[in-house]
């Protein structure tokens, strides 16, 4: 039986909260109801916290694949893929999954240098 640390369970119960609260803002935004102005900066913090928490040393590498691929599909789903543009739900969708996941890869890139420094 594997026993996870506290900090990997916390992570990743905020990495599954804060996917699902960023595709519900996204819909939210695609239907035009208006959502208030905290939301953005929340899900800043969200990604902040599963940055710090959500990665130990050895799964560094596969988080900064994992989350600098998912930043590239997201940037072009939100702004750059015509097909998708006729359907603003997934552009909204793809945008607010950015503004979760870009914090979170910038933490643990940090991490990265700073494992890197301190070997």
């Amino acid at each position: 039986m594997v026993i996870k640390a506290r900090e990997t369970l916390v992570g990743a119960w905020l990495f599954l909260a804060g996917f699902i609260l960023a595709v519900l803002i996204g819909v939210l935004q695609a239907t035009d109801i208006i959502i208030p102005k905290w939301t953005t900066p929340l899900l800043v913090l969200i990604g902040l916290v599963i940055g710090l928490f959500n990665i130990s040393e050895r799964d560094i590498n596969t988080f900064l694949l994992a989350a600098v691929s998912l930043v590239i599909v997201s940037y072009m789903g939100a702004s750059g893929v015509e097909a998708l543009q006729a359907i603003p739900l997934i552009g909204t969708i793809f945008n607010s999954l950015l503004i979760l996941f870009v914090p979170a890869a910038v933490v643990v890139a940090l991490k990265a240098v700073f494992v890197i420094a301190k070997r």
